[in-house]
């Protein structure tokens, strides 16, 4: 009784022998490989889930607890699960190495890299002449042509297959020639696929520097390398979706950015293109040409104003003097025709002399002004030695970072103008 508490979930692979079906319909029969054998029963509330024929030489693996049948003192085996033994053995050693690797960490999220996005270079790790090869690239040819493809040919099924895919992986991780390597083979049956699922390839997809996809079979395959692998793709042809843009979405976006450049240069050049309009009637304002001409017309008001100036002094004195002529004659006295005489030459002597004195008096004002006037032309500056330098579109270059090497500028001095060249 001790050992039934001990032995609860045995699993046993062997051959069947001395098979009875009871009418009951629980079976009952001996297990037994070269060197053993032990009784069995299975009751019909679990062999009816054995969908395979069973009788006397199945080789079958079978799950169970160890019972004592008592009338005879005998211990068999109380047979739960059973199914032949060549697939129900795959899938005890891929149970048992699937928990192992995830006991070491190998399947955590945390180590997983990330799929490049758009990826220009993708590695196929497969067989050259399969159809998972043919599935991936007629993929990429019509979702992404512009990506390029490296096969690194390897077996996908037997005995050597999982070092060829090894070294395949290698391979690709010393050349680092590609972004994103695809490893993976089209469907089958558990023992077609099951070079995905060695201890060996798991760790070397893991090790990998490569950010690595696996493609092992249809959707509802599943292997080692899908759990330890970055990112699992449910057939090839999926996986080929995963590494490519659709062509269509890309020039999409192309053509919005396109869009969006026109809108931004045509709102740029209209804002240089008022720019540069108010720098030009600013420096309209500033060219020599306008100071000159606006002290030009200085000097004509000023010469207008002394003009009326003197007209009118004079028209005042012509008008003193006919009265005074009025008066005299009005009077006629000698000695005041002889004060008038003399009043009168003296008005006509200051008269000139005050007329000049006024002439002196506005020609100082004149270059006074035209003085001024030099100080702060352009001209001026020019003939001490300064020179205005001007890019090729005739903004003046105020600081070094407006041009660059060997941009033409153009240079006006005193006497003229010349080009020029930029130099480092």
């Amino acid at each position: 009784m001790m050992l039934e508490g001990e032995f609860l979930n045995i699993w046993i692979s062997g051959e069947i022998s001395n098979f009875v079906r009871a009418s009951s319909g629980h079976w009952y029969f001996s297990l037994k490989d070269q060197k053993a054998q032990i009784k069995g029963a299975m009751f019909k509330g679990n062999n009816r889930h054995v969908s395979a024929p069973i009788d006397n030489g199945s080789q079958v693996l079978v799950r169970g607890r160890l019972s004592l049948y008592e009338p005879r003192g005998d211990y068999q085996l109380i047979v739960e699960f059973m199914e032949p033994a060549g697939e129900g053995l795959l899938k005890q050693q891929f149970e048992q190495l699937k928990h192992q690797l995830g006991q070491m960490g190998l399947f955590d999220q945390d180590v997983k890299q990330a799929i490049p996005v758009a990826p220009k270079r993708v590695g196929l790790v497969t067989s050259p002449t399969g159809a998972a090869v043919h599935d991936i690239l007629t993929v990429l040819k019509r979702r992404s042509p512009q990506t390029e493809v490296i096969i690194y040919p390897t077996m996908v099924q037997g005995e050597h297959a999982p070092g060829n895919i090894i070294w395949a992986i290698n391979t690709a991780n010393v050349r680092q020639e590609v972004d994103v390597l695809i490893v993976g083979r089209g469907g089958g049956s558990l023992e077609d696929l099951w070079a995905f699922n060695d201890e060996g390839l798991a760790h070397t997809i893991y090790n990998s520097g490569i950010p690595i996809i696996s493609a092992v079979g249809h959707e509802i395959d599943v292997s080692i390398a899908d759990f330890v692998a970055d990112l699992r793709a449910p057939t090839p042809s999926a996986a080929a979706e995963i590494v490519s843009s659709d062509n269509s979405e890309r020039l999409a976006q192309l053509q919005q950015l396109r869009n969006r450049l026109v809108r931004a240069y045509a709102h740029q050049h209209q804002a240089n293109k008022n720019q540069h309009n108010q720098l030009k009637r600013a420096l309209s304002l500033l060219h020599p040409n306008y100071q000159l001409r606006m002290a030009q017309q200085q000097t004509d008001d000023l010469n207008n104003a002394l003009n009326r100036a003197f007209n009118q002094r004079l028209s005042n004195a012509k008008q003193r003097l006919e009265v005074n002529q009025e008066r005299l004659l009005s009077q006629s006295p000698k000695h005041a025709l002889n004060m008038a005489k003399q009043q009168l030459t003296q008005y006509q002597a200051v008269l000139p002399k005050l007329l000049n004195q006024r002439m002196a008096d506005a020609q100082r004002r004149f270059e006074k002004n035209t003085e001024k006037l030099n100080i702060v032309s352009p001209l001026a500056t020019l003939t001490r030695g300064y020179a205005i330098a001007t890019t090729e579109q005739g903004r003046v270059i105020t600081n070094s970072k407006m041009v660059k090497a060997d941009d033409k500028v153009r240079v006006k001095v005193a006497d003229g103008e010349f080009d020029a060249k930029v130099v480092e």
